[in-house]
């Protein structure tokens, strides 16, 4: 017989699942809590080292011995080094003081310790006398999502807020990109580029679906050896002449492959800097190789005044940050698809597209749509996520807007397969219900492009008849 602990749905099992719940939530608060206090003891830190000093006129050098001092002696209580509590007292401060209303509403509950950390990263990007009106917006913004799907709209809203064109800071912290190498442990590195942020995307994407392709054949070649495995390294691409032909190693190479997908996409990176192809290709049957082929998927929103150049505001990588308007438009110009959106005027959210076609027009709405997943929380993007029917197409749900969203497979699984449930308002809001009863509102993303209707032309005066 099985325990009804154990079974979900049973009355035990949900009154102790209610419980844990209840417990956490009481121990967040507490937490939450006692995260404020500890930041405004830090403040005020600072602030007594000010008036150690102001009193005599000290230079700057004396100021900083006292923060110091200060933050050594905090230190030695948090156990952590004092260059880390001088940090965390310059963070507090601009928090605290900078920042008030982000601290009221984390103390109200209204918003949690990650969406006060985002408004303070992302608002300090501008000049303090801007500060009070970002944090308005942005308060708002957080008290409907969570902190990592919040955190590039914070972002955006800040570099549209930002006196300077978001092109023209681009273009200066473009120069400075570099690679470098921070050495690690056991004979291991992390070699470290900051690269526009488009680019480092798409790096990785097409890495990503490079390791999916050979891990995919190598998943399928053990198949068809009843189980086996089969090797990719370096040493199975090489042919006996070392040419790196292979073809024949790779029909005879022993089954010792079990790497990750982040292992071998690693490997591939190496493959590719150091031989400039990759040389993991097993699934090769020309000179490039189906890996060679692949190349990265960006999807990017761009604002129409920005695609024409009466803007250089930021434009929109779903799913990610902003990105700047002339690589959006360098990527625009090489796009075979184009279509205008369009969104209802007072919700935002988007109604219909040119080019409507059934399934690949409407995914591409969809995409648009929602930009990432659609359980409360996640952000993976939309590209990488399936399109749901949020009522069964088997139980008699069409194909439809209205009842289809994006789910990345964790959370398509657990829709299929756990007592979560969910249903689609209209909008695009998604409702999920919890074992418990909990309801989570899922808003649809706030568009990152918005059209508005053109002006009238002006009417034009009758023609007089002309005469007989």
């Amino acid at each position: 017989m099985t325990d009804a602990t154990e079974t979900p749905g049973g009355e035990d099992y949900l009154a102790a699942l209610a419980g844990i719940v209840g417990s956490v939530d009481s121990a967040a608060r507490r937490i939450a809590a006692a995260q404020i206090e500890e930041l405004r003891a830090l403040a005020a830190a600072g602030r007594l080292a000010d008036a150690q000093t102001a009193q005599r006129n000290a230079r700057v050098q004396v100021h900083d011995m006292a923060l110091r001092s200060i933050a050594a002696e905090v230190g030695g209580v948090m156990r952590v080094t004092d260059r880390t509590v001088q940090r965390r007292i310059g963070e507090a401060r601009t928090l605290v003081e900078g920042f008030p209303g982000t601290v009221e509403a984390w103390e109200q509950g209204r918003i949690v310790r990650g969406h006060a950390i985002a408004i303070l990263e992302t608002g300090t990007s501008l000049p303090a006398e801007m500060w009070a009106e970002f944090e308005q917006v942005a308060i708002t913004r957080c008290e409907r999502d969570t902190p990592n799907r919040v955190r590039g709209e914070l972002e955006i809203l800040a570099h549209r807020m930002h006196p300077r064109s978001f092109a023209e800071r681009h273009e200066e912290a473009a120069a400075g990109r570099c690679v470098r190498i921070i050495p690690g442990r056991d004979g291991m590195s992390d070699v470290v580029a900051t690269v526009p942020t488009v680019i480092a995307e798409g790096i990785h994407d097409r890495l990503t679906q490079q390791a999916r392709a050979i891990i995919d054949t190598r998943d399928e070649r053990a198949a068809a050896h009843g189980g086996a495995g089969v090797a990719f390294g370096r040493e199975a691409a090489q042919s006996d002449d070392g040419t790196g032909d292979g073809d024949g190693d790779s029909a005879t190479v022993i089954d010792t492959d079990q790497r990750s997908t982040d292992q071998v996409r690693a490997d591939v990176f190496a493959d590719l800097l150091l031989a400039g192809t990759p040389a993991l290709d097993d699934t090769r049957d020309t000179t490039a190789g189906p890996l060679g082929a692949i190349r990265a998927r960006v999807q990017v929103l761009v604002p129409a005044a920005t695609l024409t150049g009466e803007d250089d505001g930021p434009c929109h990588l779903a799913g990610r940050s902003a990105i700047d308007p002339a690589t959006a438009r360098s990527l625009a110009g090489g796009a075979q698809i184009w279509e205008r959106l369009f969104h209802d005027p007072t919700t935002g959210v988007t109604v219909s597209t040119d080019s409507y076609r059934v399934p690949s027009g409407m995914r591409r709405f969809l995409q648009a749509r929602d930009q990432h997943c659609r359980f409360p929380g996640c952000r993976v993007a939309a590209i990488r996520c399936e399109v749901d029917h949020t009522h069964d197409h088997a139980l008699g749900g069409r194909t439809e807007l209205s009842n289809l969203a994006h789910l990345c497979q964790r959370h398509h699984s657990m829709k299929q397969f756990t007592a979560w449930r969910v249903r689609q308002l209209k909008g695009g809001v998604l409702e999920w219900i919890s074992p418990l009863g909990r309801i989570y509102r899922e808003d649809a993303p706030t568009p990152a492009v918005a059209f508005t209707p053109a002006a009238p032309p002006p009417p034009t005066a009758p023609a007089e008849p002309a005469p007989f």
